[in-house]
């Protein structure tokens, strides 16, 4: 493993140099928790030989990985362009949930709602990523500044004592890139043949004024009702009528009303929870990863963005036997209102 040897002073200089280059100082950033090793440049860490490190705690092992492929004993088949989890097992389930050549928890979109090629809006896909070992249960995902957009980004996985994950993304736009004036970002999980390609969150309709029940997330195809936006979410985005990611502006007729939600895959649950503040869009495809192989997703928009300013979000992910909607909301219970909820 190659060690890190950037000295403080440098980190403070890029700390500083990212001060200067943002309008008004930054004082908003400045006073966000510096999270991951963008933010915190006095964090030593390592950057292993391999493309990908194993993290295991509780009854959960995850493997990171960047967006190199990879075809060895540990991932087999994995292919390039799919960064985040390549691998997640639980004891009671040692198959991969994840389709085993894609991944979950993949940076996958950046985008202002106008139509590029496709290279320019899968851009994290391609662009080069460092995978950054901070301890025996924390890495780093750091991409630097992108060819086109100019993001620069870092995405810290923490496997917690009991195997839930926290994840940790922080960004900071270097170039004046966005024609409508907000950053669009999309994380897609490719789910390998579950049972049931829906998810479930508590919401109610769209146009509803109160209230709130189970919502199970039915979308008949690709892109047709995908997106569920929060019941506080007014936001209405900009976008070119033929914009080619029919997810991310596929609205559903249905809102949540708590920032989490679920999907069964033999017999386990995973749970995807959100900060309130973040304003997170749940998006789901039935066919994302290939025929019966859905994509449970989510998307971090960023309006109104300055150049030079650090901007974050913060969720937990569980993975667990699934028996009811209720044992799901009492089993991460404690987490969700660490989240905020």
């Amino acid at each position: 493993m190659r060690r890190n040897c950037r000295p403080k002073a440098v980190g403070m200089f890029v700390a500083l140099l990212g001060f200067i280059w943002s309008p008004a100082g930054s004082v908003d950033a400045q006073e966000l928790p510096r999270l991951t090793t963008l933010s915190r440049g006095d964090v030593e860490f390592q950057v292993p030989d391999k493309p990908y490190h194993i993290l295991s705690r509780g009854d959960v092992e995850i493997v990171i990985v960047n967006n190199e492929a990879v075809d060895d004993e540990v991932l087999s088949g994995h292919r390039a362009g799919y960064s985040g989890i390549a691998r997640m097992t639980h004891s009671q389930r040692p198959d991969n949930l994840f389709v085993p050549a894609y991944a979950g928890f993949n940076f996958e979109h950046i985008h202002d709602g106008t139509t590029q090629e496709s290279a320019i809006l899968f851009e994290p896909r391609h662009a080069p990523m460092e995978l950054r070992v901070i301890d025996p249960f924390t890495v780093d995902l750091y991409q630097p500044p992108t060819p086109y957009w100019g993001l620069e980004s870092c995405q810290r996985f923490r496997l917690l004592e009991d195997g839930v994950i926290e994840i940790a993304f922080e960004c900071i736009p270097r170039r004046d890139a966005y024609q409508n004036g907000y950053i669009g970002l999309f994380w897609a999980s490719y789910i390998h043949r579950p049972e049931s390609l829906d998810i479930h969150f508590i919401g109610r309709p769209d146009q509803a004024a109160a209230g709130e029940d189970w919502v199970r997330g039915v979308t008949p195809s690709h892109g047709v009702r995908a997106t569920h936006r929060s019941v506080t979410d007014t936001r209405d985005l900009r976008h070119d009528p033929d914009f080619p990611l029919t997810l991310v502006f596929g609205m559903s007729d249905f809102r949540y009303t708590q920032p989490w939600y679920y999907g069964i895959s033999r017999g386990m649950a995973l749970v995807q929870m959100f900060r309130p503040q973040d304003k997170i869009r749940i998006s789901q495809s039935p066919s994302g990863g290939g025929s019966g192989n859905p994509a449970w997703d989510f998307q971090f928009l960023v309006p109104d963005y300055r150049v030079g300013q650090r901007y974050q979000f913060v969720m937990r992910a569980a993975y667990l036997p699934f028996e009811s909607p209720e044992q799901v909301t009492a089993a991460t219970r404690r987490h969700r209102e660490i989240l905020g909820h």
